[in-house]
């Protein structure tokens, strides 16, 4: 049985899901490099006797510079392709893990962080934003999540790697934990010789019959090649009608990204303007709700629930890890199934109650002192864990799908390193201040906090974010505002109907 506008959902496109797959490799390495600082720390503090100061900048550092690396990306990949972008992300990565991984001190440990951090935000713009685009609407969430479940099984592999090289000697211990990020770059250079560059890409660039050969591969049927074709061409702003022999046309107002930021920031249409809010907001509160406060200083949380011994400290954050990439692989199987929307909410309001209920037990043992309260010690770590599991389940995926979906073609690049840089900076300011406000207002405070936090963004995803599951790309703007027409096309993604009207 065939869908609307030629696409098949009896079957599932194997092609795609191994280019997502592969494409998804970058995120691996961040989440490698955020899971395993999160031990390796513990392990640096004391070889190169840094302080508290100090650590809260070399957890941070990463996701400043990343804030610059996603703002980069995105001009970058309207120039060079998706693909190549992908590449260039793992050649900086690779360049900042060596240097992390030899590190004989420091300046050059943070030199490493800095140049990885770049990486990071060339990574997490172009996986979701190249997935989107190779994918159908009907397993367009799936394959979308992927890069979020890639960054889970990352920060689960940094999480073994610290129990692992944690019984090196402690000068070989962490700077391996560091060097082996390099591992996944060199993987990913041999498989992007097998990526095909996104066809909405090449359709920007007048490469159509590129663009139509890598269609018909990524599509279930001739006719989903076709419907999308024409879709795509509409909104690139080429006439749909032309010769699908055509190898290359000129297209109109598509410049390599030029003008984009006056559209996005300056003069946005009313609809653009609501889905930048939207991409904002979720990115905004993707870390404003405390995730890598628990992701990136769970030792230190179960330290102050009870937990002493190194060893049982990066095992139960070995367990941090294993919830997530479970909970997010749950995700990725149910987003197109239940939606976004639904499940947004329902992780939202999880995570609301767990960060309640974690205050509540480290409040208790902070106000006992001396007294171990086993009860509040296992409060403590089944709260971390149903707070992980249900961020995984939707806010940490949903994250990125919509986000990477809701942008009209024209500007989807950049829109996603916009929400990209808010989502670095959020990340930074959070695992650059934890320790200082948790001091500030003891650690349980911080986590009532974030609950409070947890209640703004139910709001703001109940009001303000539509359901995008099963739209096509080029339909979802017409969710966020039924007057875009009175503005014209300039590129922007605008759906025919049946009937031929807009």
């Amino acid at each position: 049985m065939a869908a609307a506008g030629g696409e098949s959902k009896t079957s599932f496109n194997k092609y795609a899901l191994s280019c997502a797959i592969i494409a998804s490799i970058i995120s691996i390495i961040f989440g490698y490099d955020t899971g395993v600082m999160s031990g390796a720390m513990i392990f640096i503090k004391e070889d190169l006797e840094i302080s508290d100061v100090q650590v809260e900048l070399l957890a941070g550092i990463l996701n400043i510079c990343a804030l610059f690396g996603s703002l980069a990306a995105g001009r970058t990949s309207d120039y060079i392709g998706r693909r190549y972008t992908i590449v260039l992300a793992s050649v900086i990565f690779l360049i900042g893990s060596v240097l992390m991984g030899y590190a004989p001190n420091y300046a050059i440990l943070m030199t490493g962080r800095c140049i990885a951090g770049l990486g990071v935000g060339f990574a997490l713009m172009i996986a979701p934003v190249y997935s989107a685009e190779i994918s159908s609407p009907s397993t367009r969430g799936l394959l979308t999540s992927l890069p979020e479940l890639c960054i889970s099984f990352g920060i689960l592999l940094g999480y073994t790697s610290n129990y692992l090289f944690g019984k090196l000697t402690l000068r070989l211990g962490w700077r391996m934990m560091l060097g082996v990020a390099a591992i996944p770059s060199v993987a990913l250079a041999f498989g992007i010789l097998k990526m095909p560059e996104s066809p909405r890409w090449l359709v920007m660039e007048g490469r159509l019959k590129d663009a139509k050969a890598i269609l018909l591969l990524i599509s279930n049927t001739e006719a989903e090649a076709e419907s999308r074709f024409h879709d795509i061409k509409l909104a690139a702003g080429i006439d749909p009608y032309c010769a699908n022999t055509s190898d290359v046309v000129k297209p109109t107002n598509i410049n390599h990204g030029q003008g984009v930021w006056k559209q996005l920031l300056i003069k946005p249409t009313p609809t653009v303007r609501r889905i930048l809010i939207a991409a904002i907001g979720i990115h905004f509160f993707e870390h404003a709700t405390g995730i890598e406060a628990v992701v990136l200083y769970s030792p230190r949380i179960f330290n102050k629930a009870g937990v002493v011994t190194k060893n049982m400290l990066l095992l139960a954050t070995v367990g941090v890890g294993v919830t997530k990439t479970m909970f997010i692989l749950l995700a990725t199987l149910f987003l197109d199934r239940f939606g976004r929307r639904r499940l947004l909410l329902t992780s939202t309001g999880g995570m609301l109650v767990s960060l309640t209920g974690l205050g509540f037990a480290l409040t208790m043992m902070e106000v006992k002192g001396d007294e171990k309260l086993v009860w509040a010690l296992c409060l403590s770590i089944v709260f971390v864990y149903t707070y992980v599991a249900f961020f995984s389940v939707g806010l940490g995926p949903i994250t990125w799908v919509y986000s990477s979906e809701i942008f009209p073609l024209r500007l989807r690049a950049q829109g996603a390193s916009i929400g990209v840089a808010v989502n670095r900076m959020m990340n930074a300011i959070v695992s650059m201040s934890f320790i200082s406000i948790y001091k500030a207002i003891t650690i349980g405070g911080a986590f009532f906090m974030f609950a409070g936090v947890s209640l703004l963004a139910w709001w703001f995803f109940y009001f303000l974010l539509p359901e995008t599951k099963g739209k096509t790309l080029e339909e979802i703007e017409t969710l966020f505002g039924n007057n875009t027409t009175r503005h014209g096309n300039q590129g922007l993604e605008i759906q025919p109907t049946r009937n031929g009207s807009v």
